[in-house]
Protein backbone atom coordinates (compact mmCIF):
# COMPACT_ATOMS: atom_id res chain seq x y z
CA UNK A 1 0.00 0.00 0.00
CA UNK A 2 2.69 2.65 0.73
CA UNK A 3 4.71 1.70 -1.83
CA UNK A 4 1.21 2.17 -4.42
CA UNK A 5 1.13 5.66 -2.69
CA UNK A 6 4.48 6.98 -2.90
CA UNK A 7 4.63 5.38 -6.95
CA UNK A 8 1.52 7.66 -7.43
CA UNK A 9 3.16 10.61 -5.56
CA UNK A 10 6.10 10.44 -7.40
CA UNK A 11 4.37 9.87 -10.81
CA UNK A 12 1.70 13.25 -10.01
CA UNK A 13 5.11 15.20 -9.35
CA UNK A 14 6.71 14.23 -13.01
CA UNK A 15 3.87 14.98 -14.58
CA UNK A 16 3.10 18.58 -12.71
CA UNK A 17 7.13 19.03 -13.26
CA UNK A 18 6.44 18.12 -17.08
CA UNK A 19 3.75 20.18 -17.81
CA UNK A 20 5.02 23.37 -16.27
CA UNK A 21 8.00 23.19 -19.16
CA UNK A 22 5.46 22.35 -21.62
CA UNK A 23 6.81 23.42 -24.68
CA UNK A 24 5.24 25.57 -27.36
CA UNK A 25 6.84 25.17 -30.17
CA UNK A 26 6.84 28.85 -32.17
CA UNK A 27 7.32 28.15 -35.71
CA UNK A 28 9.83 30.65 -37.39
CA UNK A 29 11.38 31.11 -40.84
CA UNK A 30 14.52 32.58 -42.24
CA UNK A 31 16.50 32.05 -45.27
CA UNK A 32 19.78 30.70 -45.68
CA UNK A 33 22.54 30.03 -48.30
CA UNK A 34 22.64 27.24 -50.59
CA UNK A 35 26.34 26.53 -51.27
CA UNK A 36 27.72 23.07 -49.16
CA UNK A 37 24.29 21.81 -48.11
CA UNK A 38 21.77 22.83 -50.31
CA UNK A 39 22.32 22.18 -54.13
CA UNK A 40 24.04 24.80 -56.49
CA UNK A 41 20.58 25.82 -58.53
CA UNK A 42 19.81 28.22 -55.74
CA UNK A 43 16.22 26.64 -55.67
CA UNK A 44 14.59 27.84 -51.79
CA UNK A 45 13.54 25.79 -48.86
CA UNK A 46 13.04 27.72 -45.41
CA UNK A 47 13.36 26.35 -42.06
CA UNK A 48 12.62 27.58 -38.32
CA UNK A 49 15.43 30.54 -37.31
CA UNK A 50 14.01 33.51 -38.61
CA UNK A 51 10.98 36.17 -37.94
CA UNK A 52 8.12 34.44 -36.26
CA UNK A 53 5.34 33.19 -38.07
CA UNK A 54 1.78 34.59 -37.06
CA UNK A 55 -0.19 32.75 -34.28
CA UNK A 56 -2.51 31.15 -36.67
CA UNK A 57 0.14 28.76 -37.09
CA UNK A 58 1.99 27.84 -34.01
CA UNK A 59 1.85 24.57 -32.54
CA UNK A 60 1.75 23.26 -29.09
CA UNK A 61 3.62 20.02 -27.43
CA UNK A 62 1.19 17.13 -27.56
CA UNK A 63 1.12 15.37 -24.04
CA UNK A 64 -0.11 12.19 -25.66
CA UNK A 65 3.61 12.70 -27.31
CA UNK A 66 2.28 13.34 -30.72
CA UNK A 67 4.77 15.69 -32.39
CA UNK A 68 3.23 18.31 -34.66
CA UNK A 69 6.01 19.23 -36.67
CA UNK A 70 4.82 22.36 -39.01
CA UNK A 71 7.64 24.16 -37.98
CA UNK A 72 10.25 21.77 -38.86
CA UNK A 73 8.18 20.91 -42.16
CA UNK A 74 7.95 23.65 -43.34
CA UNK A 75 9.72 24.65 -46.68
CA UNK A 76 9.01 28.39 -47.93
CA UNK A 77 10.79 29.96 -50.86
CA UNK A 78 12.41 33.33 -49.73
CA UNK A 79 13.22 36.59 -51.09
CA UNK A 80 16.46 35.33 -51.99
CA UNK A 81 15.44 32.49 -54.07
CA UNK A 82 18.30 30.20 -51.65
CA UNK A 83 17.91 26.83 -50.24
CA UNK A 84 17.73 25.60 -47.04
CA UNK A 85 15.88 22.17 -45.91
CA UNK A 86 14.30 21.26 -42.39
CA UNK A 87 15.27 22.50 -39.22
CA UNK A 88 18.62 22.20 -37.30
CA UNK A 89 20.59 22.94 -40.63
CA UNK A 90 24.11 23.84 -38.85
CA UNK A 91 25.69 26.78 -39.77
CA UNK A 92 28.72 24.59 -40.80
CA UNK A 93 26.51 23.30 -43.72
CA UNK A 94 25.54 26.77 -45.04
CA UNK A 95 27.88 29.09 -46.62
CA UNK A 96 29.14 30.45 -49.93
CA UNK A 97 26.63 33.51 -50.24
CA UNK A 98 26.07 36.64 -48.24
CA UNK A 99 25.57 36.80 -44.60
CA UNK A 100 21.69 37.27 -44.83
CA UNK A 101 21.64 34.62 -47.30
CA UNK A 102 21.30 36.56 -50.69
CA UNK A 103 22.70 35.87 -53.86
CA UNK A 104 21.51 37.72 -56.95
CA UNK A 105 21.88 35.29 -59.83
CA UNK A 106 20.31 31.90 -60.07
CA UNK A 107 23.03 29.40 -61.42
CA UNK A 108 22.81 25.97 -62.24
CA UNK A 109 25.26 23.45 -62.02
CA UNK A 110 27.12 24.09 -65.24
CA UNK A 111 28.05 28.00 -63.94
CA UNK A 112 25.63 29.59 -66.50
CA UNK A 113 23.11 31.85 -65.34
CA UNK A 114 19.39 31.27 -65.69
CA UNK A 115 17.49 34.50 -66.04
CA UNK A 116 14.38 35.29 -68.39
CA UNK A 117 11.16 36.66 -68.26
CA UNK A 118 9.74 33.30 -66.23
CA UNK A 119 12.04 32.98 -63.67
CA UNK A 120 11.78 36.71 -63.09
CA UNK A 121 8.45 36.27 -62.67
CA UNK A 122 8.83 33.33 -60.33
CA UNK A 123 10.87 35.12 -58.08
CA UNK A 124 8.34 37.77 -57.98
CA UNK A 125 5.69 35.06 -57.35
CA UNK A 126 7.35 33.08 -55.02
CA UNK A 127 8.46 35.87 -53.13
CA UNK A 128 4.59 37.86 -52.53
CA UNK A 129 3.14 34.18 -52.30
CA UNK A 130 5.41 33.82 -48.77
CA UNK A 131 4.73 37.15 -47.49
CA UNK A 132 0.97 35.70 -47.90
CA UNK A 133 1.84 32.48 -46.53
CA UNK A 134 3.30 34.31 -43.49
CA UNK A 135 0.15 36.50 -43.16
CA UNK A 136 -2.65 33.79 -43.05
CA UNK A 137 -3.58 34.65 -46.19
CA UNK A 138 -3.79 31.56 -47.31
CA UNK A 139 -6.04 31.87 -50.45
CA UNK A 140 -4.25 34.34 -52.24
CA UNK A 141 -0.79 32.57 -51.45
CA UNK A 142 -1.92 29.46 -52.80
CA UNK A 143 -3.16 31.48 -56.62
CA UNK A 144 1.04 32.91 -56.29
CA UNK A 145 2.35 29.28 -55.19
CA UNK A 146 0.58 27.69 -58.05
CA UNK A 147 1.98 30.79 -60.96
CA UNK A 148 5.25 30.07 -59.22
CA UNK A 149 5.44 26.70 -60.04
CA UNK A 150 4.34 26.78 -63.86
CA UNK A 151 7.01 29.89 -63.87
CA UNK A 152 9.34 27.48 -62.77
CA UNK A 153 8.91 24.76 -65.58
CA UNK A 154 8.91 27.22 -68.02
CA UNK A 155 11.48 29.21 -67.05
CA UNK A 156 14.18 26.48 -65.74
CA UNK A 157 12.65 23.49 -67.02
CA UNK A 158 10.61 20.80 -65.83
CA UNK A 159 12.52 18.40 -64.27
CA UNK A 160 15.48 21.60 -62.76
CA UNK A 161 15.49 21.72 -59.04
CA UNK A 162 14.02 25.30 -58.86
CA UNK A 163 10.49 23.17 -59.41
CA UNK A 164 11.10 21.07 -56.72
CA UNK A 165 11.28 24.01 -54.54
CA UNK A 166 8.22 25.64 -56.31
CA UNK A 167 6.63 22.30 -55.32
CA UNK A 168 7.44 22.05 -52.20
CA UNK A 169 5.85 25.39 -51.41
CA UNK A 170 2.77 24.74 -52.81
CA UNK A 171 2.88 21.21 -51.01
CA UNK A 172 3.74 23.03 -47.50
CA UNK A 173 1.05 25.56 -47.95
CA UNK A 174 -1.85 22.64 -48.70
CA UNK A 175 -0.33 20.81 -45.24
CA UNK A 176 -1.23 23.76 -43.33
CA UNK A 177 -4.37 23.86 -44.87
CA UNK A 178 -4.93 20.18 -44.06
CA UNK A 179 -5.69 19.54 -48.02
CA UNK A 180 -3.22 16.48 -47.57
CA UNK A 181 -4.58 14.38 -50.74
CA UNK A 182 -3.05 18.01 -52.54
CA UNK A 183 -0.03 18.12 -50.72
CA UNK A 184 1.46 14.34 -51.16
CA UNK A 185 1.92 14.21 -54.93
CA UNK A 186 3.67 17.57 -55.03
CA UNK A 187 6.16 16.28 -52.15
CA UNK A 188 6.73 12.64 -53.50
CA UNK A 189 7.19 14.89 -57.06
CA UNK A 190 9.74 17.10 -55.28
CA UNK A 191 11.60 14.36 -53.92
CA UNK A 192 11.65 12.80 -57.37
CA UNK A 193 13.21 15.82 -59.16
CA UNK A 194 16.01 15.62 -56.16
CA UNK A 195 16.49 12.30 -56.96
CA UNK A 196 16.78 12.48 -60.63
CA UNK A 197 19.21 15.50 -60.60
CA UNK A 198 21.53 14.48 -57.99
CA UNK A 199 21.19 11.02 -57.06
CA UNK A 200 19.72 8.52 -54.72
CA UNK A 201 22.28 9.12 -52.39
CA UNK A 202 22.71 12.97 -52.36
CA UNK A 203 22.05 15.27 -49.23
CA UNK A 204 19.33 17.23 -50.80
CA UNK A 205 17.47 14.10 -50.81
CA UNK A 206 17.85 12.87 -47.73
CA UNK A 207 16.74 16.86 -45.92
CA UNK A 208 13.59 16.42 -48.78
CA UNK A 209 13.00 13.10 -47.44
CA UNK A 210 13.31 14.09 -43.62
CA UNK A 211 10.64 16.46 -44.62
CA UNK A 212 8.31 14.32 -46.26
CA UNK A 213 8.52 12.28 -43.37
CA UNK A 214 7.31 14.86 -40.77
CA UNK A 215 4.35 15.54 -43.57
CA UNK A 216 3.35 11.57 -42.99
CA UNK A 217 3.74 11.87 -39.15
CA UNK A 218 1.35 14.42 -38.37
CA UNK A 219 -1.20 12.45 -40.20
CA UNK A 220 -0.02 9.56 -38.30
CA UNK A 221 1.32 7.37 -41.55
CA UNK A 222 3.63 5.77 -39.17
CA UNK A 223 4.98 3.12 -41.48
CA UNK A 224 5.62 5.78 -44.29
CA UNK A 225 7.14 8.35 -42.12
CA UNK A 226 9.31 5.23 -40.27
CA UNK A 227 10.94 4.87 -44.28
CA UNK A 228 11.24 9.08 -45.23
CA UNK A 229 13.03 8.88 -42.25
CA UNK A 230 15.00 5.94 -42.24
CA UNK A 231 16.45 6.37 -45.63
CA UNK A 232 17.45 10.36 -44.81
CA UNK A 233 19.42 8.81 -41.70
CA UNK A 234 21.24 6.69 -43.70
CA UNK A 235 22.20 9.04 -46.10
CA UNK A 236 23.10 11.61 -43.55
CA UNK A 237 25.28 9.13 -41.96
CA UNK A 238 26.88 8.21 -44.77
CA UNK A 239 27.29 12.07 -46.07
CA UNK A 240 27.62 14.31 -42.80
CA UNK A 241 29.09 11.75 -40.27
CA UNK A 242 27.48 9.87 -36.77
CA UNK A 243 28.28 13.10 -35.14
CA UNK A 244 26.77 15.67 -37.15
CA UNK A 245 23.72 17.51 -35.49
CA UNK A 246 21.63 16.88 -38.63
CA UNK A 247 21.86 13.37 -38.73
CA UNK A 248 20.82 13.42 -34.79
CA UNK A 249 17.57 15.22 -36.17
CA UNK A 250 16.59 12.76 -38.16
CA UNK A 251 17.83 9.98 -35.78
CA UNK A 252 15.35 11.76 -32.59
CA UNK A 253 12.44 11.65 -35.43
CA UNK A 254 13.02 8.35 -36.58
CA UNK A 255 12.65 7.67 -32.74
CA UNK A 256 9.76 9.06 -32.22
CA UNK A 257 8.09 7.07 -35.09
CA UNK A 258 9.32 3.98 -33.34
CA UNK A 259 7.83 5.28 -30.06
CA UNK A 260 4.46 5.58 -31.75
CA UNK A 261 5.11 2.17 -33.80
CA UNK A 262 5.27 0.61 -29.93
CA UNK A 263 9.03 0.34 -30.33
CA UNK A 264 10.11 1.58 -27.49
CA UNK A 265 13.43 0.32 -26.41
CA UNK A 266 14.61 1.14 -30.07
CA UNK A 267 13.07 4.48 -29.52
CA UNK A 268 15.09 5.20 -26.56
CA UNK A 269 18.23 4.29 -27.49
CA UNK A 270 17.75 6.29 -30.95
CA UNK A 271 16.27 9.66 -28.74
CA UNK A 272 19.35 9.34 -25.81
CA UNK A 273 21.78 9.19 -29.04
CA UNK A 274 20.24 12.07 -30.93
CA UNK A 275 20.54 13.79 -27.08
CA UNK A 276 24.23 12.66 -26.87
CA UNK A 277 24.91 13.82 -30.17
CA UNK A 278 23.87 17.51 -29.33
CA UNK A 279 25.76 17.52 -26.04
CA UNK A 280 28.66 16.48 -27.17
CA UNK A 281 28.72 19.27 -30.06
CA UNK A 282 28.15 21.74 -27.01
CA UNK A 283 24.24 21.77 -27.70
CA UNK A 284 23.62 20.12 -24.39
CA UNK A 285 21.59 23.57 -23.18
CA UNK A 286 19.56 24.47 -26.89
CA UNK A 287 16.33 24.24 -26.75
CA UNK A 288 16.24 21.21 -29.36
CA UNK A 289 18.23 19.34 -26.84
CA UNK A 290 15.70 20.44 -24.09
CA UNK A 291 12.80 19.29 -26.42
CA UNK A 292 13.88 15.83 -26.58
CA UNK A 293 14.79 15.41 -22.83
CA UNK A 294 11.23 16.34 -21.84
CA UNK A 295 10.02 13.58 -24.87
CA UNK A 296 12.39 11.75 -23.04
CA UNK A 297 11.07 12.24 -19.51
CA UNK A 298 7.54 11.68 -21.02
CA UNK A 299 8.29 7.92 -22.76
CA UNK A 300 9.66 7.27 -19.34
CA UNK A 301 6.69 8.49 -17.42
CA UNK A 302 4.28 6.76 -19.88
CA UNK A 303 6.00 3.51 -19.40
CA UNK A 304 6.12 3.64 -15.57
CA UNK A 305 10.01 4.22 -15.44
CA UNK A 306 9.57 6.53 -13.06
CA UNK A 307 12.70 6.54 -11.59
CA UNK A 308 14.31 6.97 -15.19
CA UNK A 309 11.73 9.67 -15.63
CA UNK A 310 12.94 12.00 -12.62
CA UNK A 311 16.60 11.56 -13.55
CA UNK A 312 15.70 13.03 -16.94
CA UNK A 313 13.72 15.70 -15.17
CA UNK A 314 16.30 16.49 -12.89
CA UNK A 315 18.95 17.26 -15.68
CA UNK A 316 16.11 19.26 -17.42
CA UNK A 317 15.81 21.51 -14.28
CA UNK A 318 19.67 21.55 -13.52
CA UNK A 319 20.11 22.81 -17.68
CA UNK A 320 17.32 25.31 -17.27
CA UNK A 321 18.87 26.77 -14.18
CA UNK A 322 22.40 26.85 -15.65
CA UNK A 323 21.08 28.69 -18.37
CA UNK A 324 19.74 31.74 -16.00
CA UNK A 325 23.23 32.14 -15.14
Amino acid sequence: MFLRQSGSLLRRRLRYLLSTNTITTTTKTTISSLSSYPPPSNAGFLHHNGPEIPRWQKLHWDSSLWILLSGQAAIILGASGNLAFADDVSAEARTGAGEDGSSDLQRVEDGSVISNIHTSKWRVFTDKARDFFLEGKLVEAEKLFLSAVEEAKEGFGKSDPHVAAALNNLAELYRVKKDFAKAEPLYLEAVHILEESFGLGDIRVAASLHNLGQFYIVQRKLEEAHNCYERALKIKRRVLGQNHTDYANTMYHLGTVKYLQGKENDSVALIQDSIKILEESGLGQSVACLRRLRYLAQVFLKSNRLSEAENVQRKILHIREMSKV
